[in-house]
Formats: structure tokens, C-alpha cells, sequence
């Protein structure tokens, strides 16, 4: 369901926009009337920029590291280039690289997972406040996940359940500046393959066995016993970012089909 006009002539950054929920979110946005700034590291990020266009929204993309505080701070400066402000940043990028039991995690791996789905949202929401401050006004949206309790991927866990602290005290300490950051936490979502595998290596048959085991955990674990759609997944972000929840800040909101986390 799309709400014309509800992000009328707002700026909104969506982070990891070429694929997945990142696109879902930034297209269905344009088409409620938000002027968009894609963010990916990915290069086909400008072809969802060129459909939203191409359909009638505004959209521009800018190409970068968010794993890197330059990165964060470069799609930053590209938003202000193309509208002149940010009202909204979607924090999107994240995801497990690697499914295994934690005593099998080598210490590499341990920050690379932290670095991938941490450290981009912990850039972007410190690159972006400066810009907010001096507007008076932003909402940030963060994603979270319900795999705060989960298995097979610990380091990815922790991570997330960094989001949520950062998500709890950035809220605490801005609210008084006129600074919203709530955050969503997805549970499984089903989405098409991607086009850039999360572990470029590959999967052996033994990490293949171990994410069986988590997706079987996922699914038993929420009420509903299936995964959700992206549609799913883009309302309750675009609902959290939009005026309509004005009085909700600090708040995570589980959509996991019961699976808290």
C-alpha cells in the first residue's frame, strides 16, 4: 500500500540500497514523495536510483565504503550536494556473514562481522547528526534484528544488540534537539538472491549445514512458523520514519512474527 505524499519533499538516506530491503524501502519512499539518496558500496545502486526516476521519483545515488567512516561521511555530503538537507537516515547495512558455531569463528572473522554490521550504522548516525542539529529536526531509523537470540551466528548477535543500545542512548540524549531514532528488528525475510554474496568466499557444505540449523531455529522460533516478506519488513520502517509515529523514540520494534529476540 503506498501513502502519496506522507514523506512529501523530505530528504531520506537509505544505506544499503541496492538490493533487499535497502531498495524496497528507498522506492517505495519515492513514491510516497521522498527525495531519495541511495548509499551502497555496490555499483548497480544507480540502476534502483535510475528506476525511481524513471518512475517519476527523485532519487540520486551515491556509491560508497559505509564500512568506513569516510564512506559514511561521503553519502552524507552527497545528500546535502543534491537537496540541501537530510530529514530521515535509514540505516539498512548489515547482515551475517558467516553461520557457524562461535568456538569455530576465527578472530578475523569475529571483527569482520562487527565491522559489517555495526560499525556502518555507528558512521552514518555520526556523520548525519551534524546536519540535524543544525536543522532542529531528523528521524533516524535503524535496523536492528530479532537475532539477538539466535544461533549459529554470535559475533553478528552482538553486533546487533550494539544497534539497539546505540538506537536507546542516541534517542536519550537528542530528543531534546528534536531528534527521533527508534529501530526496526526483522526476523527471516524472504528476498530474491542477491546480487553480492554477504561471504564472497562461499560456503562450505559444513557452513551450509550450520545456517540450515539456524534457519530452522528462526523459523520454529517465531509464532507465525514462517519467514516474512520484504513488503513486511519496508511498512513498519517507513512507519517508524513518518510523522505518524512522532512520540515514539528509543523504541525497537520486533517484526519477526512473535520472535522477540
Amino acid at each position: 500500500m503506498i501513502f502519496h505524499g506522507r514523506f512529501a519533499n523530505k530528504v531520506m538516506v537509505v544505506t544499503g540500497a541496492a538490493q533487499g530491503i535497502g531498495a524496497g524501502v528507498a522506492t517505495r519512499a519515492a513514491a510516497e514523495g521522498a527525495h531519495v539518496v541511495l548509499a551502497d558500496r555496490a555499483e548497480f545502486v544507480t540502476e534502483v536510483a535510475q528506476a525511481i526516476v524513471v518512475g517519476g521519483g527523485k532519487a540520486v545515488a551515491v556509491q560508497c565504503d559505509l564500512e568506513t567512516y569516510a564512506g559514511a561521511a561521503q553519502a552524507m555530503v552527497g545528500a546535502i550536494d543534491a537537496f540541501g538537507r537530510i530529514d530521515i537516515l535509514i540505516n539498512n547495512v548489515g547482515g551475517a556473514i558467516r553461520m557457524r558455531p562461535y568456538a569455530a569463528f576465527a578472530p578475523e572473522q569475529i571483527d569482520a562481522e562487527i565491522r559489517r554490521s555495526l560499525m556502518p550504522t555507528l558512521y552514518c548516525c555520526h556523520a548525519a547528526l551534524p546536519t540535524m542539529l543544525d536543522q532542529g529536526a531528523g528521524t533516524i531509523v535503524n535496523l536492528s534484528s530479532n537475532a539477538t537470540r539466535g544461533i549459529r551466528r554470535v559475533p553478528y548477535s552482538a553486533a546487533k544488540g550494539g544497534i539497539n543500545g546505540l538506537t536507546q542512548a542516541l534517542a536519550m540524549e537528542y530528543a531534546q534537539s528534536g531528534i527521533r531514532v527508534v529501530a526496526t528488528a526483522p526476523g527471516g525475510t524472504q528476498a530474491p538472491p542477491r546480487r553480492v554474496p554477504r561471504n564472497a568466499q562461499g560456503d562450505t557444505a559444513q557452513e551450509q549445514a550450520w545456517m540450515a540449523e539456524a534457519v530452522d531455529q528462526v523459523t520454529a522460533s517465531a509464532f507465525m512458523k514462517r519467514y516474512g516478506t520484504l513488503d513486511e519488513q519496508i511498512a513498519p520502517i517507513l512507519f517508524l520514519a513518518s510523522a505518524e509515529a512522532s512520540y515514539i523514540t528509543g523504541s525497537v520494534l520486533p517484526v519477526a512474527g512473535g520472535d522477540i529476540g
